[in-house]
């Protein structure tokens, strides 16, 4: 999507979906059908029938419990096969509103790609304003799943009219956070690289109380901060077209984090290099 963005002269209209409690909604019922439909052998179908078969729950409150009700709808939050069967789901829906076709999508590297999906995360892709967003609201309705108009936005590179689904107005921005990574309308990496920042310090800033434990010692310190904060720093990075400034700031965070670690103030007149040389390379 990144690469096709920073392709001159070219507008790229994105539509990113919301649903309302998505895997909440996802019918067992209907699930078992569209596996059938779908080609995915019986023995398959029947292990996960009988994984989700007879699920109860009751519900506690203030004056006891209610009494306990089948469990019908919902694909198991945290479960490794949920996203899986929602994407059997979403693929069943696109099939049936004809968005395969309809969609005009775009090209990368040679392939036509109308859509992105990963779980819940929905993405239409198109380089016109020709997005097909209502017919997808009519058959996710179909199967119980309902759009939150409130919370599906469009993003433009190129100039954009206001568009509707069902009278309700979708809200055009110009940035988004797209699978944890911030994407913008004019493709600047700044944005997203700050936020990386800000967020690497913030989590450096709530973890203070772990680093500052005499019981730890200080190579286990090391692999926290390698393991832990440096990860949120670098998240996406692989899509980043950095300039000289942002270089400057990424690599000013590695020495903020040891300097923090050892209690190291700037006015102590170190150098970073003199710094990092303490770190055991082994760490």
């Amino acid at each position: 999507m990144e690469k096709a963005r920073r392709v001159p002269e070219k507008h790229l209209f994105l539509c990113f979906i919301d649903y309302t409690k998505a895997f909440d909604c996802v019918d067992h019922n209907k699930l078992w059908k569209i596996l059938k439909e779908m080609g995915i052998p019986d023995h398959l179908t029947c292990l996960l029938t009988n994984l989700y078969a007879g699920q109860e729950a009751t519900v506690r409150t203030g004056h006891g419990t209610t009494d306990w009700f089948q469990i019908g709808k919902r694909v198991c939050q945290g479960c490794i096969l949920s996203p899986c069967l929602f994407n059997f789901y979403a693929e069943y829906i696109m099939r049936n509103a004809g968005l395969e076709e309809a969609q005009a999508g775009i090209k990368i590297a040679g392939r036509n790609i109308k859509n992105l999906r990963y779980a819940d995360n929905t993405t239409f892709m198109a380089e016109s304003e020709e997005l097909k967003s209502l017919l997808m609201k009519e058959e996710s309705e179909k199967v119980g799943l309902k759009l939150n108009i409130q919370k599906t936005k469009i993003m433009a590179s190129g100039p954009i009219t206001s568009r509707q689904i069902d009278g309700e107005i979708v809200e055009t921005v110009s940035d988004f956070i797209f699978l944890g990574s911030k994407i913008t309308a004019d493709d600047d990496c700044s944005h997203e690289i700050k936020r990386c920042l800000l967020l690497g310090r913030k989590v450096m800033t709530n973890l203070d109380r772990i680093l500052k434990r005499r019981d730890i010692t200080s190579s286990t310190k090391v692999r926290l901060v390698k393991a832990i904060f440096f990860p949120v720093v670098m998240y996406g990075c692989e899509s980043w077209t950095i300039k000289k400034a942002e270089c400057i700031g990424i690599d000013a965070f590695e020495p903020w984090c040891w300097r923090r670690l050892w209690k190291i103030n700037w006015t102590a007149r170190r150098s970073n290099q003199s710094i990092l040389k303490e770190i055991s390379p082994g760490c």
